[in-house]
């Protein structure tokens, strides 16, 4: 229901406005001319969902990885239908996250631009600092320097900052009538100047082809635009490896099934070779030292023909479990084999007062993983299946650890504890006991809140929601 939501950009109304008042495509229409079928992953759709500032997902920028003529592509793209495109803090961070993906993986970047700009009351969330949208200009200039093609088009307006976007591009393609491209439009040259002057004659597509220069190809409509870009990255002389067809096997068992072995009580787990058996080719699995640290799975397979490692939670890591796990992980590296993690952190049991020897060499046996994991040289892609609490998601290649892509199950729990271990049962004797249940049961509903799959998405701390039946696709 909330991918379908967001699928409908601004709403009816809005995009009603957009195609027949403004004569101009909605933007998963724009995408449809552009790619070569439907194999489109969308990253990170939910993100600005019921954010204070955002009350409209995905904040007017859509992001997605796909291929032209067989080359993949990192795509950003305004969907002006929402706040007509007008960037927001989450939508700087969304883009910044398809460049990051882009420079990762050497993609290509198409940049469709049609944005009324930053959110001016929201500037200091969006302007100055680091991360802010200063950035994407700057990793344009790093990654052209790195030999990373990047494309645009000015399918709509571009106005102060956004500006930059299309002429820093390696090729830009302007369309007659609907692209403009300007530091301050009409309204501001009025009120500075008195002037009175339109877009067409401030920015628009003739002027920017034939005296200015800023781009590069004149489009009479959006669908020549397309074909053109397409041309453009045909002559990119750009495919940084050939794909091999490889012939593999599906699972032996449906992978409709994960549907119902997705946790749903984190006070138990799941033994995680059921999930596995639905995500390996032929349910095929190559296990690393299965009778030593059994509360965490370690082995080889293969998902859609690639060889991967497999590091998947089977309850708590204990300390045989992390030394194994660190053992893993740098076999791995050794192999330049890439690391599938399947995040499902049991929840802790209560440690006694006085911390036990066991407990300390845990914490160093984990610690030991952590560094294993951080210094694999590998590609890594995480799945949240379960619960991600503590410690064990650093280990497990949580965010903060920077796995190329990080995707959640919707039954997902992510949060530094697991609020549901919180008792609310005062202590005996204790005279302010009603107030701090009150407290305590205030903090574990904001905990609660706090650790879902859609808030998680909805900051752009994931790449995504995902069902569990497309995880091997995705």
């Amino acid at each position: 229901e909330l991918l379908e939501m967001v699928s409908k950009g601004g709403g009816e109304n809005a995009i009603l406005r957009h195609t027949q008042r403004n004569k101009k495509l909605f933007v998963r229409e724009r995408l449809k001319l552009l790619l070569d079928d439907e194999s489109f992953l969308e990253l990170s759709p939910l993100a600005g969902l019921s954010l204070p500032y955002g009350d409209v997902p995905a904040a007017g920028c859509l992001t997605g990885i796909g291929k032209i003529c067989g080359v993949w592509c990192v795509f950003m793209a305004n969907d002006a239908t929402v706040k007509g495109g007008t960037i927001y803090p989450i939508g700087v961070k969304k883009q910044l996250r398809a460049q990051e993906i882009a420079l990762q993986n050497r993609l290509c970047s198409v940049y469709l631009a049609d944005s009324g700009g930053a959110f001016l009351p929201l500037q200091s969330e969006l302007f100055p600092d680091k991360l802010h949208g200063g950035r994407v200009f700057y990793n344009e200039a790093i990654m052209s320097a790195m030999r990373i093609p990047q494309v645009a088009v000015v399918c709509g307006s571009c106005v102060a900052g956004g500006a930059y976007l299309p002429t820093m591009a390696e090729e830009a393609v302007i369309i007659d009538k609907i692209g403009t491209l300007f530091l301050a439009g009409p309204p501001l040259v009025k009120a500075a100047t008195g002037e009175d002057v339109s877009p067409e004659d401030l920015g628009g597509a003739r002027l920017h082809s034939k005296v200015s220069g800023c781009t590069d190809h004149f489009a009479s409509s959006e669908k020549e635009a397309y074909e053109c870009i397409r041309n453009v990255i045909s002559t990119l002389n750009y495919d940084p490896l050939p794909e091999e067809v490889v012939e593999h096997d599906s699972p032996l068992y449906s992978s409709d099934e994960l549907l119902g072995l997705a946790p749903r009580d984190y006070r138990c787990t799941l033994p995680v070779k059921l999930i596995l058996s639905r995500l390996m080719d032929g349910s095929r699995f190559q296990e690393f030292k299965a009778n030593y640290g059994t509360t965490l799975v370690t082995g080889f397979g293969h998902v859609e023909g690639h060889l991967v490692g497999v590091v998947a939670n089977n309850g708590e890591l204990s300390h045989d479990a992390s030394l194994k796990g660190s053992h893993f992980v740098q076999l791995c590296g050794q192999r330049s084999i890439p690391i599938l993690f399947f995040q499902n952190t049991a929840p802790h049991t209560a440690q006694p007062t006085s911390i036990s020897q066991a407990h300390s060499n845990k914490l160093k046996a984990q610690a030991s993983m952590m560094a294993a994991v951080a210094c694999a040289a590998v590609p890594k892609i995480t799945i949240v299946i379960g619960g991600c609490y503590g410690n064990e998601s650093y280990v497990m290649c949580g965010r903060s650890f920077s796995p190329n892509f990080l995707f959640l199950w919707p039954n997902a729990r992510v949060g530094l504890v697991d609020s549901r271990h919180f008792s609310t049962v005062p202590q005996a004797g204790d005279s302010d006991c009603t107030g701090d249940e009150s407290e305590l049961k205030h903090l574990k509903e904001k905990l609660e809140e706090e650790s879902s799959a859609f808030y998680s998405s909805a900051r752009l701390w994931d790449d995504g929601v995902i069902l569990p039946q497309n995880t091997r696709k995705v």
